[in-house]
C-alpha cells in the first residue's frame, strides 16, 4: 500500500477576531499574501510562510491556547526583535541561543498563539551538509 500523495498543504488558523489577526500577520509581521478568497466583508487570507502557507480565515470562539505554535526562520533575529518590539508585539521570550545551537525568540499573535522566530547561525549543522566527502 502506498502513502498519501500530498499535492499541497497549509496551516489553518481560525482567530477570535479575523480582521485583527489578518492585520497582525499582513501588516505587523509583513507576511506576503498568496491568495485572498471569500466575501469582501470577511475574506480569507492565505500567507506565504517560507516553504509553507498559513491561512487565516473564519472565526473561533476561543483562542487555541498552547495547542498551536508557528516556527518561522528569519535572517536576522536581532533586527526582528527590535522591529517587533517597537510595533508593540508581545515578546514572550527574548532572543537567546538554545542548547541545540539555534537562536530563538518567542512572540505571540493577538490570540496568544506562540510564534517561534529562529535564526540559524552560519556554522550550525542545519546550514552545512554533514555527509563526508567521497
Amino acid at each position: 500500500m502506498c502513502g498519501m500523495e500530498v499535492l499541497g498543504s497549509r496551516v489553518l488558523l481560525r482567530p477570535t477576531d479575523l480582521a485583527r489577526s489578518q492585520s497582525f500577520y499582513r501588516d505587523t509581521l509583513g507576511l506576503a499574501i498568496h491568495r485572498e478568497f471569500g466575501s469582501e466583508e470577511s475574506p480569507g487570507l492565505v500567507f506565504f510562510l517560507g516553504n509553507g502557507l498559513l491561512e487565516v480565515s473564519g472565526s473561533a470562539t476561543e483562542p487555541p491556547g498552547d495547542a498551536l505554535a508557528l516556527w518561522i526562520q528569519v535572517r536576522d533575529i536581532g533586527a526582528e526583535h527590535h522591529r517587533l518590539a517597537a510595533a508593540g508585539v508581545t515578546i514572550v521570550r527574548e532572543p537567546r541561543v538554545e542548547p541545540w545551537g539555534l537562536e530563538e525568540m518567542w512572540i505571540a499573535d493577538p490570540d496568544g498563539v506562540h510564534i517561534v522566530l529562529v535564526e540559524v547561525p552560519g556554522d550550525h549543522p542545519l546550514r552545512r551538509d554533514q555527509r563526508p566527502l567521497p
